[in-house]
């Protein structure tokens, strides 16, 4: 265990060391930039695709589905953040308790 995570470790500070050797003029480039700011919202769509439809190593199809629906839902309508997390919360209870 402590194998793996000092090897982690190094290899976590060997790639953030490794990003301060690339030249700036790759950095400036707009098709990188354009590629770099997706890739927070590909990881964050991932996580909760991940989190809502997994369990273990089955699909399932429950009341998190709901509550995501309902953020969605929220997100369309411009709802302010606040109002998007208390949606999916509050209908992802109801759903709950109500199966």
């Amino acid at each position: 265990m402590w194998v793996v995570l000092i090897a982690t470790s190094i290899l976590s500070f060997a790639i953030k060391w490794l990003g301060y050797l690339v030249p700036e003029r790759w950095l400036a480039n707009p098709r990188f930039q354009r590629i770099n700011a997706l890739v927070p919202i590909s990881l964050l769509s991932a996580l909760v695709v991940a989190q809502a439809f997994v369990v273990k190593t089955h699909v399932v199809i429950d009341h998190r589905v709901a509550g995501v629906a309902a953020a969605l839902a929220a997100l369309l309508a411009r709802a302010p953040f606040p109002v998007v997390v208390l949606s999916a919360a509050g209908v992802s209870a109801l759903v709950y308790h109500l199966h």
